[in-house]
């Protein structure tokens, strides 16, 4: 028998196999004795908001034949993790650093410690600062959010084009009308929508249009794109066809759709039998016992059509690639930045906005309708002049089977889907990996299918070396060789071990301990049974977050 590849000798046998498919495939026809050429394109998707099991190949009830076809032609990872929350997520995701050490451990303030400027810190450099070093051209279209500093007036320092992207389209801050976003920018140049504008479409098209860009003038080199698309982030707006397809389709309420949802599950392999469903949260009632049910069914049509709109956005950009000939030799890597969002937008979410209302925010639309801004079941979302989010309840449904939600540490909170799609390398086509996968490691992915080396220095400074290891193993069924991965969010912890999982809500919220390979669900506290394992891992929680600018946090005193 042979013995198992490297992961080097597995990316070089890759590019050497593939040197002659590519030269003609990737580059429109365009021979070339340039190895480079072998070095594939790189796209990025990531979903907003978007819970584990709510598109088809993790589960749902939505249709998303584009994602589920690049499942289809590739690997889903079912033990992916993201941040927890949009902003720190996608800090992560940029620079392969945990997301305090990048600078954005909370949102966009500044907390007055490193950790917390709520601004990507200038000497960690983005995954096209170090690709473009090496020949990638690199484009950029969707939410930004790593930021405080925010179009028309705010420094354009933290910028995309300013760190590192040759093009951009998209919104700097983190959430926006999907008909009139604010902050939009096309490159450095502030812009105003134009009427009949959708966020989702402009964010796919634009990407459409960057890959036909990219094959008219710069064929002779490999690009690497990242696709931030809003949906199915607040606010829930869609057009009325999308919404109506889904009418009828979650009549029968959450509790028997996230059943359906863990046996659909199971039976697709995606999760382990011993794991039980999670309880309903506390915080929703029983469906026969909920008010307001035709406003209920609307909010979950109104994401599941946001779902959908992005799919054939996906669908649009993979499209081009084939018309490129490029599908095969371009890595695409799909996730979502948390788990699904439990927040109820209400009138207190003005204080939230304080500073930055009108840049997430409308009071109008362009044609003079006052924008009503909060969760009324008095007005059907979906319409510019709504302003209003799914909650609690339908959230509870898409992380299925998890607890738990945006914000928190919990499986419900960091749970991603991540599908990787390589045709040119990754031959086991539909197949599952359990190596457990997070969003730090896109950045060390990226580089090592590149031959691209991380750098020592920027902006006058040393860098932070990577905190992410390279998928590129697990794309070969091999292990990815880690000790542990920790999280931190508003004072919400974990630290993950191949068995273990610690885990507490809030700054002083107790420990707790689970067996995380036969209770993901996260239903059988063991902290009281196993203190010894406790007091082993806080430690070592204390340590990592000590040495990633976790503490101090902002304010803290003692």
């Amino acid at each position: 028998m042979l013995a198992p590849k490297t992961r080097r000798e597995f990316i070089r046998d890759i590019t050497a196999g593939s040197a002659a498919f590519t030269s003609v495939a990737a580059f429109g026809g365009r021979g070339c004795a340039d190895p480079r050429h072998a070095r594939p394109n790189i796209l990025v998707v990531l979903a907003d908001d978007m819970g584990y099991s709510d598109i088809g190949c993790f589960g749902g009830e939505i249709d998303t034949p584009h994602i589920d076809a690049l499942a289809a032609r590739g690997l889903r990872f079912t033990h992916a993790y993201n941040v927890s929350r949009c902003c720190p997520s996608r800090a992560s995701l940029l620079t392969g650093l945990y997301p305090h050490q990048a600078g954005v451990g909370d949102m966009m303030s500044d907390g007055g410690v490193d950790g917390y400027r709520g601004d990507l810190h200038r000497h960690t450099p983005t995954i096209a600062e170090v690709l473009k070093p090496v020949g990638y051209r690199t484009y950029a279209a969707g939410k930004w959010h790593v930021t405080r500093f925010l179009p028309p007036d705010g420094s354009s320092h933290n910028w995309p084009r300013q760190r590192g992207f040759d093009r951009y389209f998209g919104i700097v801050t983190g959430a926006a009308s999907y008909y009139e976003p604010q902050t939009l920018l096309e490159d450095n140049t502030p812009i105003e929508p134009d009427d009949g504008f959708f966020l989702t479409d402009a964010i796919a098209d634009r990407t459409a249009g960057f890959i036909d860009e990219h094959f008219r003038d710069h064929a002779d080199q490999p690009f690497f794109s990242y696709v931030a698309f809003t949906a199915p982030h607040w606010p829930l707006h869609a057009p009325e066809a999308d919404i109506a397809k889904y009418r009828g389709r979650f009549d029968a309420g959450w509790d028997v759709l996230r059943q359906k949802r863990y046996a659909r599950m199971i039976e697709m392999g995606l999760i382990d039998p011993r794991w039980g469903l999670s309880p309903r949260d506390g915080n929703v009632p029983a469906w026969a016992d909920a008010p307001d049910k035709a406003w209920q069914l609307r909010r979950m049509e109104v994401y599941a059509a946001q779902v959908d709109r992005m799919d054939r956005g996906v669908g649009r950009i993979v499209d081009r690639l084939k018309a490129h000939g490029a599908l095969d030799n371009t890595l695409i890597l799909f996730l979502s930045d948390n788990g699904g969002c439990h927040e109820e937008l209400a009138a207190s979410w003005d204080n939230y906005f304080v500073g930055n209302r009108e840049k997430v925010m409308r009071p109008t639309t362009r044609d003079g309708r006052a924008v009503q801004h909060t969760n009324d079941p008095a007005v059907m979302p979906g319409p510019s002049d709504t302003y209003q989010s799914y909650g609690y309840p339908w959230a509870n449904v898409s992380n299925t089977p998890f607890r738990l939600f945006k914000h928190w540490e919990h499986e419900g909170g960091i749970s991603t889907p991540l599908i990787a799609h390589w045709p040119a390398a990754v031959r086991a086509s539909g197949n599952l990996r359990r190596q457990h996968g997070h969003v730090i490691d896109i950045m060390a992915t990226c580089l090592d299918v590149a031959g691209a080396t991380f750098p020592a220095m920027q902006a006058g400074r040393a860098t932070t070396p990577l905190e992410g290891r390279s998928l590129v193993s697990a794309f070969d069924d091999r292990a990815i060789v880690r000790d542990e991965l920790c999280w931190e969010h508003e004072g919400n912890r974990a630290l993950l071990t191949d068995r273990w999982k610690l885990v507490a809500r809030g700054a002083k919220g107790p420990w707790e301990l689970y067996d995380i390979a036969a209770d993901r669900t996260e239903l059988n506290d063991l902290a009281a049974a196993r203190a010894d394992v406790v007091s082993d891992l806080s430690r070592r929680w204390d340590a990592w977050a000590a040495r990633t600018g976790v503490l101090p946090r902002p304010g803290q005193t003692d």
